[in-house]
């Protein structure tokens, strides 16, 4: 699409606020009003709309692209737009350990365990660990919770936790940054230890830190999003 607006505003919607260009209202590509809950996201939606140029790029947009997600995926049926990121809880990357690397596995405990322990006091439950990648099985009572924890979101944080969960992998990192108990920078960290391990044992791949660099963009972009909706 072309650039045809000349004005961007921020206007009252429905309950919340959303985009005019040029008193035009901004729909979403299911063509439902584009309405967001906290004037600071309609704001910066209205910066992405301010900056095109000659023609959209919907990849240099993603508060528009997740508030699209939000409106068109999540809101009709927040239950199964979330059980794929629910089903995480059954295999969470911290509860897996490397099996032979000493150094790695210390590294892995000081940076995952006090995500664990969080999620055990937060949501009064408790993980099984193992060494390796085979399958393990964690307490029904735990699965059942955190996916309880997830469900109890609204399609605008199941939206954002959407990218940060199938991003690192991390399930309880995901709802630690929904619930702010731990720093983004450092979650992003955590679920990228094993990459970055490895990168300084072995030396840096330029592809794999372009795809790294990709899979922060999208993390960041989706802590961006909770910290506007808030």
């Amino acid at each position: 699409m072309k650039r045809f607006w000349k004005e961007v505003a921020v206007v009252a919607n429905d309950g919340g606020w959303g985009i005019a260009l040029d008193a035009r209202p901004v729909r979403t590509p299911q063509r439902a009003p584009l309405a967001v809950p906290s004037t600071a996201l309609a704001d910066a939606i209205a910066d992405e709309w301010r900056a095109v140029g000659e023609k959209v790029n919907p990849a240099a947009m993603p508060m528009t692209g997740l508030t699209n997600a939000a409106i068109d995926l999540a809101t009709p049926d927040v239950a199964a737009f979330a059980a794929p990121v629910a089903a995480y809880a059954t295999s969470d990357l911290l509860c897996y350990r490397d099996a032979r690397d000493a150094a790695l596995q210390a590294e892995q405990a000081a940076a995952w365990n006090p995500l664990l322990t969080w999620a055990e006091n937060r949501y009064a439950v408790e993980f099984a660990l193992t060494q390796g990648v085979l399958p393990i099985d964690q307490p029904a009572a735990t699965v059942a919770t955190l996916q309880d924890a997830v469900l109890a979101q609204d399609a605008w944080r199941i939206t954002a936790l959407t990218p940060l969960v199938t991003i690192g992998g991390s399930l309880v990192a995901g709802l630690a940054l929904i619930e702010n108990a731990f720093d983004a920078d450092a979650l992003w960290r955590a679920v990228s230890l094993d990459e970055l391990y490895q990168e300084r044992r072995w030396g840096a791949d330029e592809e794999a830190q372009r795809a790294r660099a990709a899979k922060q963009r999208d993390w960041d972009n989706a802590a961006r999003f909770l910290e506007l909706l808030a």
